[in-house]
């Protein structure tokens, strides 16, 4: 008898990491019947779209339209959204990924209708519950059933929260089966030539956490960690909305855009933005995806935070550095100096994750 299977999520980083699932089940149509919803926490063009068009993904079966807002109207718009889904549907089990909102929300109007739940990419922790994306991460694990874990430390860290161990299973990372499928579009893509890049002469920098852009103080830290690494090298700065909006609240984009070396872009795709950052000397970033995709392509990866949540990152080419101008600095140095983390790539980052969470999950 088939499993009916309803996979969520609606943020740019879940998109990412549906694509090798839905491609997966659809292998195994005997033992599958997939309904993809997206709960429209990004909707715009450039958080959404864009990636719909890079990765192939098929169209929504249903759009739930949640859009922007505080946290809490995010989720209960979502968790009303979704509720009607599942009583419409009556799935077997739902799919949820990563740690954003959408699967906070969906597993708690799941686990309230008896429904189980499939968690990729649990186990990972930052020990920081100033972060949304911790509480996120240990609600969904606390009420899934199935929880399929990207590292070893996620194993370590379930099992002391309690967890039983039948329900956890090390399978690699999905993120990496989606970089693995693309490898060759992204090698085709031509950025490099739109900015004017040559390879290994330029930095990319992402931003979008609130303990980078929610407070003008921290901004203006940045910006001169910015002014004093721009006399070295150019940096390409996809700037996220919430940023872009938080810079003009501030009244500091002026001092941003009048920064020589610095190139502040809308957001990219997918596949130009892996090529930008494959090519790249380095990316300074805060972005939790990004140290994983920077690791497995052994890019220095600069993390602007006191923590990560991807300890295996750091056995690869990723440095914590928080905005520690001094040791920013110091690493940019030895870098461009040729003096790079011999980084290693963590086990079972393979391109083989969705695969084996498919035949689990048969």
């Amino acid at each position: 008898m088939k499993k009916k299977i309803v996979i969520a999520g609606g943020a740019r980083p879940n998109f990412i990491k549906i694509v090798p699932l839905i491609r997966e089940f659809k292998r195994y149509k005997k033992h599958f019947d997939v309904l993809f919803v997206h709960t429209g926490q990004h909707y715009d063009f450039t958080m959404s779209e864009i990636f719909f068009q890079d990765l192939c993904i098929p169209k929504p079966d249903v759009f739930l339209n949640a859009g922007s807002s505080s946290h809490a109207i995010q989720t209960a718009k979502i968790m009303m959204g979704f509720e009607r889904v599942l009583i419409k549907e009556k799935p077997d089990l739902i799919v949820v990924v990563g740690d954003v909102n959408s699967t906070l929300a969906c597993s708690l109007v799941a686990s309230k209708l008896n429904i189980k739940i499939a968690h990729v990419e649990s186990g990972l922790r930052s020990f920081d519950k100033t972060m949304p994306e911790e509480i996120n991460r240990i609600v969904t694990d606390s009420l899934s059933d199935y929880l399929f874990v990207t590292e070893k430390s996620g194993m370590e860290n379930l099992k002391k929260e309690g967890i039983d161990k039948k329900k956890i299973f090390f399978v690699g990372n999905v993120m990496i089966d989606t970089l693995l499928l693309n490898m060759r579009k992204i090698d085709k893509s031509d950025i490099l030539k739109q900015f004017s890049l040559r390879p290994d002469s330029y930095g990319v920098l992402t931003l979008h956490r609130p303990s980078n852009v929610d407070t003008e103080d921290s901004f203006l830290e940045i910006y001169a960690i910015l002014k004093s690494l721009l006399g070295k090298i150019r940096i390409i700065y996809p700037v996220h909305p919430r940023s872009m909006r938080m810079m003009r609240s501030y009244g500091i984009l002026g001092k941003f855009k009048k920064l020589n070396n610095l190139c502040m872009t809308k957001p990219l795709g997918y596949v130009d933005f892996i090529k930008l950052i494959k090519k790249s000397s380095f990316v300074l970033t805060d972005s939790g995806g990004i140290q994983e995709e920077a690791a497995f392509m052994r890019t220095s990866c600069l993390t602007l935070r006191e923590n990560t949540e991807r300890p295996a990152t750091l056995k690869g080419t990723n440095y914590l550095v928080g905005r520690n101008k001094d040791k920013i600095l110091r690493h940019v140095k030895n870098i461009l100096n040729g003096k790079i983390k011999d980084g290693k790539i963590p086990e079972l980052w393979d391109g083989k994750a969705a695969r084996r969470i498919a035949k689990i999950l048969i």
